[in-house]
């Protein structure tokens, strides 16, 4: 089952700032968890998590092509029990077990566990992943083994520590791209294109923090 994720009101980051908890935020966001030690605040615009094991944060509301997503991210290092890894995410998201493919209804099936998301179609990145040695583009088709179709290994494109990353991902009717720090990483012309489905920011045993979220559509 999913466990309880505990919702604090500050931290070493935060606490300095007026820090009250806005409802409008965790309405727009839904926890998948793999793991009861779940911490998540959310002050103003932004979201600071630390988790011990794996966490996707989905965004409630799906999205359809063609868009933009744009946020900023950093991978949290205090001390030595932080971990330096996993900067990932989702989109497009869907479970083609949903007649609707909604990604909601077996939430609690994948229970946050990384290898359960291959039950999904969506394309995803895993920035800094396997212990910040690989950067890796995948694009599930709702079977195991999605296939690896684009990876580096290069210290210039694994994390740094306590660093801003600005992403953006773009997808339209034909193909979807990401974006980091301006540098285009992955693009992809898919002969099968996802076209509607949800956002989710994924990390495990690691702190996070993630700001400036915002979606930008166009027709």
């Amino acid at each position: 089952m999913t466990t309880p994720v505990r919702v604090v009101l500050c931290s070493l980051l935060t606490c300095i700032l007026s820090a009250s908890l806005s409802a409008q935020k965790t309405n727009e966001w839904e926890v998948e968890t793999e793991n009861a030690d779940t911490h998540l605040v959310f002050v103003g615009d932004s979201i600071e998590m630390w988790t011990s094991a794996g966490l996707t944060l989905w965004r409630v509301q799906p999205m359809s092509v063609p868009f933009t997503i744009e946020y900023e991210a950093m991978v949290v290092l205090q001390d030595s029990t932080d971990r330096l890894s996993d900067l990932n995410c989702f989109w497009l998201a869907t479970d083609p077990n949903e007649p609707d493919g909604s990604i909601f209804p077996r939430l609690k099936e994948r229970n946050g566990i990384f290898r359960n998301a291959s039950s999904l179609q969506l394309y995803y990145v895993g920035y800094g992943g396997n212990w910040n040695t690989t950067t890796r583009f995948r694009r599930y088709n709702g079977r195991p083994q999605p296939p690896l179709l684009q990876e580096y290994t290069d210290s210039c494109h694994l994390l740094q520590p306590n660093h801003w990353y600005r992403i953006r991902i773009m997808a339209d009717f034909t193909h979807t791209c990401y974006y980091m720090n301006g540098e285009l990483l992955f693009e992809y012309a898919d002969p099968q294109p996802l076209r509607r489905g949800w956002f989710g920011f994924r990390t495990t045993k690691s702190h996070c923090l993630l700001r400036s979220f915002r979606i930008i559509t166009s027709t």
